[in-house]
C-alpha cells in the first residue's frame, strides 16, 4: 500500500517535554527497510511548507535521531501560522508537487487537526494523491477521541512535583506569606490543573483548593473556601487554570491580545487572585506562575509519556503505509488486573479538529473546587517512569539537528510577523 513518494513532518504549536519524540518515531518508523522516498522536516510548522525550508532528515546523524528522544522544545521549530486564504493552500499544493510530497505528518493539538483534515479536504478537491496524518500532542489533555495526549503526563508530572516542593517551603516557614496562588496553563480544560492533586498524600498537604474552567468562578464562594482552609490549616495552597471564567463566561483574567487562531491570550490570573485575596482578607499571598516551564521540563518527564509520544510518531507512518488518510492516532487504554497498558487506534479528523474534551463533571468535587479520586486513577500512571537524559558538565545534553540556520530562518519568518510561534 506504500505510495511511492517524499514525506513531510512538521511541529506546530507550544511544545511540550516530549513532541520530538514523535519525530523520532516518525523518522525511525519511515527510515526501516526500504522507505517510498526521502523524509523531510518542515522548519517552523506549516510555515516551513509554504517557504519550503526543509530539511533532509535522513541525512541526520542517528545519535541525534535518537537523542531527540529526551530534548524538548520543538527540534523542527514551530508555529501557529493559520492557513487562512485560498492562496495559501494553493501555495502549499504547489510546495507538494514541487518537491514530490506524498505524505504529511503534522504534530499538533485541536488546530493542528483542523489544518490537516483541511489540507486533506482541499487535495481530494484538486484531486492530488496524499496521505495527511495527524500525530496528537498537548500539555491540555484536551483532544477528543483519545485517551489522553502525549505531552500531558509529563506536565502533569512536573506540576505535581512543583505543588509538592512549592507546598513543603510554604507549610515549612513562618513568614507573613501564608498563602500560594499558583497559575496553570489551561485554556478552557482544567486536566493540567487538576493533576496538583496528585500531589497530596496527607489532608493538610498541598494543594488545598483547585479551580477548572468547567466550573464558573464565584469571587465570593473564592473568598470563603479560602478563610476557611486557612483557618483550619493556617496556609493554603490553590492551584487555578489561567482560563477559570465568571458565570457571565468572561476570563477572570485574560490580556487584550488574541494568538493568529483567535484566542485571547491568558498568563496573570495568579496576580488577579492574589489581589482578590490580600484585599479581602489582609494576608499577604504569593503566586507563582509556572508559563513555559510546564511544557519544557524534559528533565523531569514521564517514561510512559515519551514511550507514547514515539508509539503515536512510528503508528501514523506505519498508518500511512496501510494506506490510510484524513486520520489523526488515538490512544487506548487497556487495564487488566490493575496493570496500565496503552496502544494506538485512530480517529478521523474532523471528529477531532476544534473540539475540546472537558473534564468530567464527575471527575470534580460537588464543591467545584476540588477533584475526585476518580481523576487520580486515571492520571497516576499517565506520569510513571523517569526519562534519563545524556549529561555533560552537570547539565542535560540535548541536542540540535544539524543544518538548522536558525538565524537565518528568524529573519526570513519577521518579514511576515503573522503566525510566528506563540
Amino acid at each position: 500500500m506504500k505510495l511511492r513518494g517524499n514525506a513531510v513532518v512538521a511541529q506546530s504549536g507550544g511544545p511540550t517535554a516530549v513532541i520530538n519524540n514523535s519525530v523520532c518515531g516518525v523518522v525511525q518508523e519511515w527510515l526501516k527497510g526500504e522507505p517510498p522516498g526521502k523524509l523531510y522536516g518542515a522548519l517552523f510548522g506549516i510555515r516551513g511548507v509554504l517557504e519550503e525550508n526543509l530539511l533532509d532528515l535522513g541525512k541526520q546523524p542517528p545519535y541525534i535521531i535518537e537523542g531527540l528522544r529526551y530534548t524538548p522544545g520543538a527540534a523542527l521549530g514551530s508555529s501557529r501560522y493559520k492557513l487562512a486564504r485560498e492562496e495559501d493552500f494553493a501555495r502549499l499544493l504547489d510546495a507538494f508537487r514541487k518537491h514530490d510530497i506524498r505524505y504529511f505528518f503534522y504534530i499538533g493539538g485541536n488546530d493542528s487537526m483542523d489544518t490537516a483534515d483541511r489540507i486533506n479536504r482541499f487535495a481530494d478537491r484538486v484531486n492530488y494523491e496524499i496521505r495527511v496524518i495527524g500525530i496528537p500532542k498537548t500539555i491540555d489533555n484536551d483532544l477528543p477521541c483519545t485517551d489522553h495526549t502525549p505531552g500531558y503526563g509529563s506536565a502533569a508530572k512536573f506540576l505535581a512535583a512543583t505543588v509538592s516542593e512549592t507546598g513543603l517551603d510554604l507549610k515549612g516557614l513562618v513568614t507573613s506569606n501564608r498563602i500560594v496562588v499558583l497559575e496553570a496553563m489551561g485554556r478552557n480544560a482544567g486536566w493540567l490543573t487538576a493533576a496538583a492533586a496528585l500531589a497530596k498524600r496527607e489532608e493538610c498537604d498541598a494543594p488545598h483548593l483547585i479551580y477548572l474552567p468547567e466550573v464558573p468562578f464565584s469571587k465570593e464562594r473564592f473568598l470563603e473556601e479560602v478563610a476557611e482552609n486557612y483557618r483550619e490549616y493556617r496556609y493554603v495552597y490553590i492551584a487555578a487554570s489561567e482560563g477559570i471564567r465568571f458565570d457571565n463566561g468572561s476570563y477572570v483574567y485574560a490580556g487584550g491580545e488574541k494568538d493568529p487562531f483567535g484566542h485571547a491570550r491568558l498568563g496573570g490570573l495568579a496576580d488577579t487572585l492574589k489581589e482578590m485575596i490580600e484585599e479581602q482578607l489582609g494576608v499577604n499571598v504569593r503566586g507563582i506562575s509556572l508559563g513555559t516551564l510546564q511544557r519544557a521540563a524534559a528533565h523531569f518527564a514521564s517514561r510512559t509519556d515519551a514511550d507514547e509520544a514515539y508509539l503515536v510518531g512510528a503508528a501514523a507512518v506505519k498508518a500511512a503505509f496501510r494506506g490510510e488518510t484524513d486520520i489523526m492516532i488515538t490512544l487506548l487504554r487497556e487495564e487488566s488486573g490493575g496493570l496500565y497498558r496503552c496502544t494506538s487506534g485512530t480517529a478521523v479528523l474532523s471528529a477531532v479538529a476544534n473540539v475540546e474534551k472537558k473534564v468530567p463533571a464527575g471527575w470534580i468535587s460537588p464543591s467545584g473546587s476540588y477533584i475526585q479520586d476518580i481523576f487520580l486513577q486515571y492520571a497516576h500512571p499517565l506520569i510513571e517512569g523517569e526519562v534519563n537524559p545524556v549529561f555533560r558538565n552537570g547539565l542535560p545534553d540535548f541536542v540540535h539537528l544539524q543544518n538548522f540556520d536558525l538565524p537565518e530562518l528568524r529573519r526570513r519568518l519577521d518579514r511576515d510577523v503573522a503566525g510566528v510561534t506563540e
